[in-house]
């Protein structure tokens, strides 16, 4: 059985390809198995396979999993993002976007303000200089964009249900600079205490499950963030 698997991030660099075509003899084929025929036919990359996740039709999926040849297979490294022209992936609805462009506050805000909600609350991811002694002229996020989309709507849809609150969620991909937005959360309630709790779910909620991988930037070179974490302790599944 012949499989295509999406590669991301430090896994992408290693394998040295976004995508991997891959014959399996194995039938029927698990998400473990995979990993495990991976790891013996890509050995410098061994690690990273073990500490990734398989995704099945932008789903995380358990070993035991089956794969078959129409389903759309992703290794996923531990999370945490673009390539020449403008990428602007957005739901259906618009209040989910991936971009490598600059986040518009204003605009996300206004996407969730309601006449029957008293507050609104904007988090603002930005890239920092510094991180202990270690300083950062820049950050650089890759993503699975179509998986990414669909778990930020999922994110939305908790906030939604838990707190009665409006969501809106814009994430960066490719290059940012120190005191660019990488990520922007927009929350509206009907009041405030509740609109605090559901920002800080959003974004905890995001780091944990989305996609998005971040490479930092240094004047001692570069390197992916969470790269020698298994994905299995930084997405809840």
């Amino acid at each position: 059985m012949h499989i295509t698997i999406r590669l991301f991030a430090g896994l992408a660099e290693t394998i040295g390809s976004s995508s991997l075509s891959f014959q399996a003899t194995e039938i029927p084929l698990t998400a473990g198995k995979l990993k495990e025929l991976l790891s013996a036919s890509y050995p410098n990359a061994a690690s990273q396979i073990g500490a990734s996740l398989i995704a099945i039709d932008r789903e995380y999926a358990p070993d035991d999993s089956i794969i078959t040849a129409s389903s759309e297979v992703a290794l996923i490294p531990p999370v945490s993002g673009g390539e020449n022209g403008t990428i602007y992936e957005t739901t259906t609805d618009g209040l989910y976007s991936i971009t490598d462009q600059p986040l518009n506050a204003e605009k996300l805000l206004d996407a969730v303000l309601d006449v029957n909600h008293g507050a609104s609350l904007l988090f603002i991811g930005t890239t920092r200089e510094m991180t202990g002694e270690q300083r950062t002229t820049a950050l650089h996020y890759d993503a699975y964009i179509p998986m990414a989309l669909s778990k930020l709507e999922e994110i939305g849809k908790e906030v939604k249900n838990r707190w009665n609150a409006n969501c809106a969620i814009s994430h960066r991909i490719g290059l940012v600079g120190l005191k660019e937005a990488s990520v922007i959360i927009a929350v509206s309630t009907p009041h405030r205490d509740t609109c605090y709790e559901a920002n800080r779910f959003a974004i905890e909620r995001l780091k944990q499950t989305v996609p998005v991988w971040k490479k930092d930037i240094n004047e001692s070179g570069q390197h992916w963030v969470n790269s020698d974490q298994k994905a299995s302790d930084t997405i809840h599944k």
